[in-house]
């Protein structure tokens, strides 16, 4: 069993306390009492350090909040002017309609989200750590367990070097590592071989992409320079997204599909 598991194993074990979810809840509620009751305690440089935390955490909410809240939008209605005598203290006003509208900077986050993620495979089966990485024994009596041998596919860029062995955590073997991907055009209906630039994003976690591991579902960087493609604006394209539609590890080579 790995470490730190032992209270997961007991409460897949034992279940919960009938009043867990009570006690958490309390638990929750006397937090603010006894953050209040440290930031009159403290003083010297650690209140210095806690204020600065507590201050980035209200300006984050107070931001959030702001974004998600709805505003009054006044605009002049379209309708005509209703016939017949006015007041003369409405002559020089116009018709005027209220609407409840989304703060703009909510509207684009949600077309950005909408267009980032239409992809040819929009879920994937996260990829399990035990699965990922298998445990490196190092020392002279194999005691020490804190390195991970990377058990899939990786790319790294052309200036990559190794760290020393002694700093090294995750190893990631040269056997394993892709340059190259079998890109699909799905309008052209036309396979290439591309040279991959990056990684961008790894579904199932930051590390993996930060790692460079192409699993299934891994949108990646491919240099379509040779392809002649062009902008909007008609400068040529030299880098687009593709995603990775195979198990690269299980079948020796990198397929993908252009993101168009």
């Amino acid at each position: 069993m790995p470490q730190h598991e032992h209270m997961e194993r007991h409460r897949k074990l034992h279940g919960r306390r009938m009043d867990a979810a009570e006690r958490e809840r309390k638990k929750e509620a006397r937090l603010v009492h006894e953050r209040s009751a440290f930031t009159q305690k403290a003083h010297g440089i650690r209140a210095k350090l806690y204020h600065q935390k507590r201050f980035k955490e209200k300006a984050t909410m107070r931001k959030t909040i702001s974004q998600h809240n709805e505003r009054d939008n006044k605009h002049a209605s379209a309708e005509a002017v209703a016939e017949g005598a006015v007041p003369a203290y409405l002559l020089d006003r116009e018709g005027v309609s209220r609407a409840k509208v989304l703060s703009n900077t909510v509207k684009q986050k949600r077309q950005e989200k909408a267009g980032k993620w239409e992809v040819p495979i929009p879920k994937v089966k996260p990829v399990a750590d035990d699965e990922m990485f298998k445990v490196q024994r190092t020392g002279s009596k194999k005691n020490k367990a804190w390195k991970r041998v990377v058990t899939k596919c990786t790319f790294v860029g052309d200036s990559f070097t190794r760290k020393a062995p002694k700093y090294e955590r995750f190893i990631r073997p040269s056997g394993l590592r892709m340059k190259k991907a079998n890109v699909t055009h799905p309008e052209l209906k036309t396979t290439f071989q591309l040279d991959i630039l990056g990684v961008k994003k790894n579904p199932s976690s930051s590390l993996y992409t930060n790692l460079g591991v192409l699993t299934k579902g891994t949108i990646i960087e491919v240099n379509v320079s040779e392809l002649g493609l062009v902008t909007t604006s008609g400068k040529v394209a030299w880098g687009k997204m593709a995603q990775v539609t195979n198990n690269p590890e299980l079948d020796g080579c990198l397929n993908a599909v252009l993101l168009v």
